[in-house]
């Protein structure tokens, strides 16, 4: 279950040559000119979802050629955010310029296919127009996947080619290694696309019904977060595949309701403690046409319940490795495998009492030694092993949980980083090391949330950085964090969306409490305008609360969650034990036991909250969207609960009506953890539910977290005659998607907290 959250205190990034915090950079800015608009506008639901976007304009996938001199990026149009263009601009300067407009191939009319929608849903890409593309090894061309077609865009002409136009839709397209052809998915079956006599040949057997060739299966997308079904060997020749058998997938009957239409969907749906797809791998040869007849090779994955986790080609395309997780997720193999015979030996293996935490941390050094990351010390670090799988050392020691590997330099032995060291609400990129120990060095500066893609062996990154005060940038940057130039600087200037709003609203204030077992809690506040100490003021606790995502970050805040502030309210978030991000203890503190010490400490903070002399303790709300609607759900029926009010949006109301690999991680299976299935059951706590306090709200298409989560919580509380509130939306699947329908949503907070905490209406 990837995060879903209603109010986000979202984040992107900045940095400057002379490596300024932004802060400081803001205290030499010069003046706004004397007719600047005003900045105490006061921001209205009308304007926060409209084009164009309040936040500013924005780089999304921003990528460098692989020859280092140009820059690709998507943006959204000012007209219509929800509709992507690709540009580009040159490393050394210039402006960007555009390289597809997205209205000249793309129509709001076409339909996509099930399996790309789906796909889409699991990647949670809610935009059209370009989403995804990818540079050919040469630089000479980007492959453009635009609504189940496939297009090149030569880069010296800025002509752009189709290369598929069928019926179906062309899913998952990759180039091949030489960049002479293209491999994708259509209809259950893998393709490939020879650019040199335009012909396609299909690579894998024929799929169809329940048998499907090339894509990942539910649960790899969903919660593996594992997105393709193959995979090119890095020398050319070959490509691994995998197989997907259904048969023994339970079939859960969902009916999609949209607008105008009622379609009934066979989904096969892996519940907890229930069968899973059966994946296999093959390895097939491509060299030559012959060979295009031969029979694949079938890797030996062994026995037992397990699913494939990670695939990777070694960099001399002699070798495979596959990570084999066990369904129970408490071991996790690393396998090599011979391509020509489907044997494998276990290189490594990592066990947990509790669940091995999937990683994409595993690089391959030209020697066969390489890098891991692993949770065995109590936090997340790197160890660096031969290519026997003997561990020759740890690579990052302390308190602090690494977040991922962006990189490595073999020449000079440095792994480059990023993780939240000096604390779990800042966020930096690293180096390190790993030949020689010595302390991480910084490479950006602290102060708030950097997410980066490094590139070169550290020569050079692409930096995206927001904080509190400074809303999304992007830039490229040099091994040693110096801005080479912006990509989308996004400066807030008279000329930026946000600027008459930008005194309008104070800060967010950050702290800790403890939980009951002494763990350290952050959590942020937000005080409404014109705030006075000696007022009271409800309150609305914004959360997540799931192992999938965190909420309490220096990043910066969306302006939905400054209506609330603007509305009244002081807003409240506070990232409860098994938030990820922490220590091991932090995160394994729910194990078998959501609704446990997730809603203990969201209790807590509302009864700190309630200490506060501003705090109006009888009006505190709470609201969240899949495991924060949960955590919404269980807060509100606490025995004695501190919270008067709340919104659960798509909330998982019983464990096993959501999938195996999620659910099972961190709850074990229904039939081993009956006491905790049965705690974590909102139905079984429905005594406790104050009449009128729940705002119940969900997707009439929802195929992540399924309506019956919501029905069956709706059908209990009306045979118990207890009243309560409801919002479905008709077409929507997990999360509700485009301006008016959020512009409805947001109006529907207001409204219902105005009712519930300020007695309006």
């Amino acid at each position: 279950m990837k995060a879903h959250v209603s109010l986000v205190l979202l984040g992107s990034f900045l940095m400057s040559t002379t490596m300024m915090t932004p802060a400081a950079q803001a205290q030499t800015a010069p003046a706004a000119p004397a007719h600047a608009q005003p900045t105490t506008q006061v921001l209205t639901p009308e304007r926060v979802f409209a084009d164009p976007d309040i936040n500013g304009a924005r780089a999304v996938g921003a990528k460098l050629s692989p020859d280092g001199t140009l820059l690709t990026f998507l943006k959204p149009k000012a007209k219509d955010a929800r509709i992507q263009d690709l540009w580009a601009v040159d490393t050394k300067g210039g402006e960007p310029y555009l390289l597809i407009d997205a209205d000249s191939l793309s129509s709001a009319d076409k339909e996509l296919s099930e399996a790309e929608k789906a796909r889409r849903e699991r990647m949670r890409v809610s935009a059209r127009g370009v989403v995804d593309y990818n540079w050919s090894g040469d630089s000479k061309s980007i492959l453009v996947p635009l609504d189940g077609d496939i297009y090149m865009v030569d880069r010296a002409t800025k002509a752009v080619k189709r290369i598929t136009e069928t019926e179906g839709d062309e899913v998952d397209a990759k180039l091949s290694p030489a960049g002479d052809a293209v491999a994708y998915v259509r209809d259950q079956t893998l393709y490939l696309r020879d650019f040199k006599t335009g012909q396609e040949t299909a690579v894998s057997p024929q799929g169809a019904d329940l048998i499907a060739y090339g894509t990942a299966e539910f649960i790899a997308q969903e919660e593996l977060d594992r997105h393709s079904g193959f995979w090119w060997n890095p020398k050319g020749g070959q490509i691994a595949y995998q197989k997907t058998d259904e048969a023994g997938v339970k079939i859960a009957e969902r009916i999609e309701i949209g607008g105008e239409e009622v379609k009934v969907i066979h989904q096969r749906y892996p519940f907890a403690g229930t069968p899973n797809a059966v994946v296999e791998l093959y390895v097939k040869a491509l060299a030559a046409k012959e060979t295009l007849n031969a029979e694949p090779v079938k890797l030996d994955l062994g026995g037992g319940d397990f699913y494939v986790a990670r695939v990777n080609w070694a960099s001399d395309g002699k070798s495979l490795y596959v990570q084999k997780l066990s369904r129970d997720q408490k071991r996790l193999d690393l396998l090599k495998f011979d391509p020509a015979t489907g044997a494998a030996t276990t290189v490594l293996t990592d066990t947990s009492d509790t669940w091995v935490e999937l990683h994409n941390d595993f690089k391959l050094l030209s020697d066969g030694s390489f890098i891991w990351s692993s949770e065995r010390d109590g936090n997340k670090h790197f160890y660096y092993y031969g290519s026997d799988g003997k561990l020759i050392r740890q690579v990052t020691h302390g308190d602090w949980a690494a977040d991922k590997l962006s990189d490595l330099n073999e020449k000079t032995g440095e792994l480059f980083f990023e993780a939240s060291i000096a604390t779990p609400i800042e966020h930096g990129l690293y180096k390190v090391s790993y030949k020689t120990p010595g302390e991480p060095v910084a490479l950006t500066p602290a102060g708030g949330w950097w997410a980066t893609t490094v590139s070169g062996g550290g020569k050079a990154f692409i930096g995206n950085y927001s904080d509190p005060a400074t809303p999304p940038q992007t830039a490229l940057y040099d091994g040693t964090g110096k801005r080479l130039r912006w990509i989308e600087e996004n400066a807030l200037d008279a000329k930026h969306p946000y600027f008459a709003f930008k005194d309008s609203y104070t800060a967010p204030e950050f702290g800790t409490i403890p939980s009951v077992d002494g763990q350290t809690l952050h959590w942020s506040m937000l005080k409404p305008v014109g705030f006075d100490p000696a007022k009271k003021y409800p309150v609305i606790v914004s959360i997540y609360g799931g192992p999938a995502g965190a909420t309490v970050k220096k990043t910066w805040v969306a302006p939905s969650t400054r209506l609330f502030q603007e509305a009244g309210y002081i807003v409240f978030s506070l990232d409860n034990r098994g938030t990820p991000g922490r220590s091991v203890k932090f995160g394994r503190a729910i194990y078998k036991q959501f609704g446990g010490p997730d809603i203990d400490d969201q209790v807590a903070g509302a009864n700190w909250l309630k200490t506060l002399p501003y705090v109006d303790g009888d009006k505190i709300g709470i609201m969240g969207w899949s495991q924060g609607g949960f955590v919404t759900l269980m807060a509100l029926t606490v025995k004695d609960t501190p919270f008067a009010a709340g919104a659960a949006g798509a909330p998982p109301t019983q464990w096993a009506l959501y999938d195996t690999a999620y659910t099972e991680r961190y709850m074990s299976t229904p039939q081993d953890n009956k006491e905790g299935y049965a705690a974590s059951d909102a139905l079984n706590r429905l005594d406790n539910l104050q009449p009128g306090a729940l705002l119940l709200m969900h997707g009439m298409a929802d195929d992540n977290v399924q309506l019956s989560n919501t029905t069956r919580v709706m059908l209990e509380l009306q045979k118990r005659g207890v009243p309560f509130e409801l919002m479905l939306y008709p077409g929507e699947r997990h999360g509700v998607r485009g301006n008016e329908k959020n512009l409805q949503r947001y109006r529907l907070y207001l409204d219902f907290f105005g009712r519930k905490l300020k007695g309006e209406g």
